[in-house]
């Protein structure tokens, strides 16, 4: 904006200066012709008393001497049926026709211009006397001004853009405070505001952008108290289900109810503590989440027959994810495989990491999934379930620049593949 601005500035002065300029350039070139003839005439008009008085040749060449013109050669008289006094440049046909004429006029010569003054003597004869100009008597000085204006001209336009790209630096540093401040609330910075400057737009947008912010903030605290206090009600169900587990003896079936429920009270705690407080990047070893949450789903992966298998999560994988985010999308992914696959469908989950990626897909050999776009559409089901499993995947790997998609797997059903930038890595 700053060049184009520059830009724009420096072609309205250049067209200003060029519309002021030429004429006055031209101007000056009159102006120094003019002041050449008008001090030939001059010169021509100082010999009119010496011819008035005297016809003499000894004495017309010492008062065309006397002369500045005379004594550099360029002054000369014609007197009537006498060879010229001084040296003569006019051609004789400039000179018959000033004798008939009887008044001045310039002609061309070689290398100039020659001023013919024809002065009247007694008896009705006519003396003339010539001045010669040189080309550069015509233009003497006109250079210099041309250079002097030339100067004035480019000072004019270089002004003009100094000038705009001050006001230029002004609205954009204004503009890329605006922008950054809504990169950094975009990244989840609540706190940033603006102070209001630049052109009175720009602080009108500024103190709108604050009132959003403020907004913002606002709206983000009540969703957080919110889903606080909705999770806060479930610990009266869950204290009562964890009585109820407590009363079912040791049975395996009954080990593993406890453990839900310890597990859902775990959950439930995160939850209220994750919303009372601003959300934070955090990081996770991938390939930890992974071994964990297949360990909890094998036992019932087990119990229905289905052959279940995890590769590549040998090495540990960091992804900018919180542990708990992970664990609820791949635990919502795997639950949709138990929920949606008859029993004894086997399934596979594989962790890949590529260049500055990771990829985690889980497989299965079930039917498929016919659309996938209608499948990533938020509420949207084609099982009887809520449709939100596949959106809360693909909106945690958006978030910190990823992707999900979901193609054919190996086994002969859907796989859905979770994209995610490895930690520290630039967002793809």
């Amino acid at each position: 904006m700053r060049r184009s601005l520059a830009l724009v500035s420096a072609a309205v002065t250049s067209m200003v200066a060029l519309a002021f300029l030429v004429p006055l350039a031209l101007m000056v070139r009159e102006i120094a012709r003019d002041r050449a003839l008008a001090d030939a005439e001059r010169q021509a008009a100082s010999l009119a008393p010496a011819l008035a008085i005297s016809t003499n040749r000894a004495k017309i060449q010492r008062a065309v001497e006397s002369t500045q013109a005379g004594e550099a050669g360029r002054v000369a008289v014609h007197l009537p049926g006498r060879p010229a006094i001084g040296t003569s440049h006019a051609h004789l046909e400039d000179l018959q026709s000033a004798m008939v004429r009887g008044r001045s006029f310039s002609a061309d010569a070689p290398g100039g211009y020659v001023l013919l003054q024809p002065v009247a003597m007694d008896q009705g004869r006519t003396t003339v006397v010539e001045v010669y100009l040189p080309k550069e008597d015509l233009t003497r000085g006109v250079q210099s001004a041309w250079i002097v204006l030339t100067g004035v001209a480019a000072a004019l336009v270089l002004g003009s853009v100094v000038v705009a790209d001050r006001l230029a630096a002004r609205v954009v540093g204004s503009a890329r405070t605006l922008a950054k401040a809504a990169t950094v609330l975009g990244a989840g910075d609540l706190r940033t505001r603006i102070y209001p400057e630049g052109p009175p737009e720009l602080q009108e947008a500024g103190r709108a952008f604050n009132t959003m912010a403020d907004r913002v903030e606002a709206l983000l605290a009540a969703e957080r108290e919110l889903i606080a206090d909705l999770s806060h009600r479930l610990r009266t169900p869950l204290t009562a289900m964890r009585l109820n587990a407590a009363a079912l003896g040791e049975e395996p079936a009954a080990e593993q109810t406890r453990l839900a429920v310890r597990r859902l009270e775990d959950e439930v705690d995160q939850i209220i503590g994750a919303a009372r407080k601003p959300k934070q990047r955090a990081f996770c070893d991938a390939a930890e989440v992974l071994r964990d949450r297949m360990e909890f789903w094998s036992a019932l992966a087990e119990d229905q027959a289905r052959e279940c298998t995890l590769v590549g999560a040998e090495q540990p994988v960091a992804v900018p994810i919180v542990r708990g985010e992970l664990s609820a999308v791949l635990d919502s992914l795997l639950g949709n495989v138990f929920r949606h696959t008859p029993e004894g469908t086997a399934f596979m989950v594989t962790l890949y990491e590529g260049v500055g990626r990771v990829a985690i897909l889980v497989a299965d050999a079930g039917p498929g999934i016919t659309d996938s776009d209608e499948a990533l559409r938020r509420g949207a089901s084609g099982g009887g379930s809520t449709g939100l499993g596949l959106d809360i995947a693909r909106r945690m790997a958006k978030a910190v620049g990823g992707d999900v998609r979901i193609d054919q797997s190996t086994l002969g059903g859907a796989q859905i593949q979770i994209w995610l930038p490895v930690a520290g890595a630039r967002r793809l």
